[in-house]
């Protein structure tokens, strides 16, 4: 079933994504000199589609990158929460040896939950 909606997703956003590069297939050319349009010193002559694809890459590169950056806090926390988890596990095993308690049951690992 996750086949069968992925494909029905993926394929006429493919159909999309080529009639959009059939559309915008002439040459531009791309000028990093601001101060000679006539003859820059560097210049790339390239499809418009491939200058717009390398543009949104670009674009979800960076976006991906600062939230990953944004998210370091709750990844810190979520860590320090494990290593707490694991010592109070070990502490209360330790004292279990020196009792005769049932074994624990097993929980299930801390998940902390993005902010909104």
């Amino acid at each position: 079933m996750r086949k069968f909606v992925s494909a029905c997703i993926l394929v006429p956003l493919a159909i999309i994504i080529v009639m959009f590069a059939v559309a915008n297939r002439e040459t531009i050319t791309v000028s990093f000199d601001p101060f000679d349009s006539t003859r820059p010193a560097f210049a790339l002559s390239l499809p418009l589609f491939v200058l717009i694809f390398i543009l949104v890459g670009a674009g979800v590169v960076i976006g991906g990158i600062a939230t990953w950056l944004r998210q370091h806090r709750w990844r810190v926390r979520a860590r320090r929460a494990e290593a707490d988890a694991r010592d109070l596990r070990e502490q209360l095993d330790s004292a279990r040896s020196y009792q005769s308690l049932p074994p624990p049951v097993e929980s299930p690992p801390l998940v902390i939950p993005p902010p909104i």
